[in-house]
């Protein structure tokens, strides 16, 4: 029996590494290297935990892409750094001591002979979305802090749940459509896109999503849960269903323009055009032992490389 497909939400995890591990792990050179080191950790507990049989780590190619940003300006926007800094301003503002680091995850990646995904003009979310929806074959564990993957639980083709580590990977949950459908009261058919629409009439200020004013999460999963989908509620409401207060339906149609983007703004672009660098099936040793070794030396990574390599299915 084959493991599952894992697809690791990359910056999620390093920049949980970042803001968990101390700056104090740093490189001969003085270059901090906790996101590395923790983010090279987080694979080695995945591949020990989860016994994936492969794993592709993806990557934003674009963290707020312009078709998203073009139907709803505000979309991430809180993130972007002010002009006033003389920074770019569709340039995220991350801390400077992780920005280096991410080339040198990249590299230990490279050496390993792991995996890496991403699409132009696409976030990662777009491209777990995409290759989820492609899988035919395993089972599909998507490893991540972030609550928007929750819309890709599936039960077929084949099974998809999020491992969500947003507390921490000894915390980690598994959470599939029934687990998603009880935590929101949402129908356990279509867990995954009744979380979409919930989470789009919600809204998600962490996002910039403003969401409809005065629907909260628990009104918004009734009337997903009663009618089926945003889209029939908002059909159901603009031909004045009975079913669908007053209240309600006023709030629905202060929000149409809003609500006329949202799901593209809001679902994965399973359609993304995923570019991979190697197949995904997990190493069973390093692509490249030598430069693995000289990686761990330059950097300081030695104690997380060692538990990597003896995670590894061949070791």
């Amino acid at each position: 029996m084959t493991g599952p497909l894992a697809l690791l939400d990359s910056a999620s995890l390093y920049f949980r590494s970042f803001f968990a591990l101390p700056d104090s792990m740093r490189a001969a050179d003085g270059t901090q290297v906790n996101a590395v080191r923790g983010f090279t950790d987080t694979i080695a507990r995945i591949i020990t935990d989860r016994h994936p049989s492969r794993l592709v780590c993806c990557l934003d190619a674009d963290w707020r892409p312009k078709f998203r940003t073009d139907l709803l300006p505000s979309y991430k926007a809180h993130r972007v750094a002010e002009e006033t800094t003389g920074a770019d301003p569709d340039v995220e503002e991350v801390p400077d001591t992780l920005t280096p680091q991410v080339p040198i995850i990249l590299d230990v990646l490279e050496a390993f002979g792991f995996a890496t995904a991403e699409a132009a003009g696409y976030e990662a979310d777009d491209v777990i979305g995409a290759l989820a929806h492609r899988e035919k074959k395993d089972a599909v564990e998507v490893i991540t802090g972030d609550r928007d993957l929750f819309q890709l639980v599936r039960t077929k083709p084949t099974p998809t749940s999020v491992i969500y580590v947003g507390k921490g990977w000894a915390k980690a949950e598994q959470l599939g459509p029934d687990e998603i459908a009880e935590r929101y009261s949402l129908p356990r058919e279509t867990a995954g896109p009744a979380y979409a629409d919930m989470s789009m009439m919600r809204g998600d200020p962490s996002d910039g999503l403003p969401g409809v004013a005065g629907i909260g999460e628990k009104t918004a999963a009734k009337l997903i849960t009663e009618f089926g989908s945003l889209d029939a509620l908002l059909k159901a409401s603009a031909a004045s269903d009975n079913r669908v207060p007053l209240k309600t339906r006023l709030r629905l149609a202060d929000a149409a323009d809003y609500l006329a983007v949202a799901p593209t703004v809001v679902r994965v672009a399973v359609d993304a055009p995923v570019e991979q660098s190697r197949p995904d099936a997990v190493p069973t040793a390093p692509a490249d032992p030598d430069r693995v070794a000289e990686l761990a030396e330059r950097w300081n990574l030695g104690n997380s490389v060692e538990r990597l390599l003896k995670a590894l299915p061949g070791a």
